[in-house]
């Protein structure tokens, strides 16, 4: 009778400690980012990369705030060289690009178009799309989405 006591009692214990555990690993998810901002410059966190989605090519990527945490939000910086591109995709989330500077090429849904300095483009879930920078210069783009 006394080994099924201590049994039980270790058992108990065991699953304390088990709830224990799994709350803290919830409330730590949980917990909101007490930072009320980051600041990033682009030296920071330039990288070199090829076009994304099979574009190829040379780009320097800035995936601003990679780190932040519960951000749902992506914010990213590509500078396109000459000969590389975001290679044509299927857009599953809303997805803005715009055009900082430089002189481009649009595809969207079968269509091509010019871009430029000032543009706004907004690619909806469903839509295929990809962008590349015209002969002779770079093409600086923003990019934003919501991150899954």
């Amino acid at each position: 009778m006394a080994g099924y006591k201590n049994k039980t009692m270790i058992n108990k214990a065991l699953a304390l400690l088990f709830f224990t555990f799994f709350i803290s690993i919830a409330a730590k998810a949980q917990t909101p980012d007490t930072s009320k901002y980051i600041l990033q410059n682009d030296v920071e966190v330039a990288k070199t990369e090829p076009g994304t989605h099979n574009g190829g090519g040379e780009t320097i990527g800035f995936n601003f705030f990679a780190n932040a945490r519960n951000l749902k939000t992506a914010f990213r910086k590509r500078i396109l060289k000459p000969g590389s591109s975001i290679g044509y995709h299927l857009q599953k989330e809303d997805e803005i690009y715009y055009v900082i500077s430089g002189n481009g090429t649009m595809q969207m849904n079968g269509k091509t178009f010019a871009v430029k300095p000032g543009d706004a483009i907004l690619t909806r879930p469903g839509s295929s799309h990809g962008i590349a920078p015209n002969a002779g210069n770079d093409l600086t783009i923003l990019i934003v989405y919501e991150k899954k």
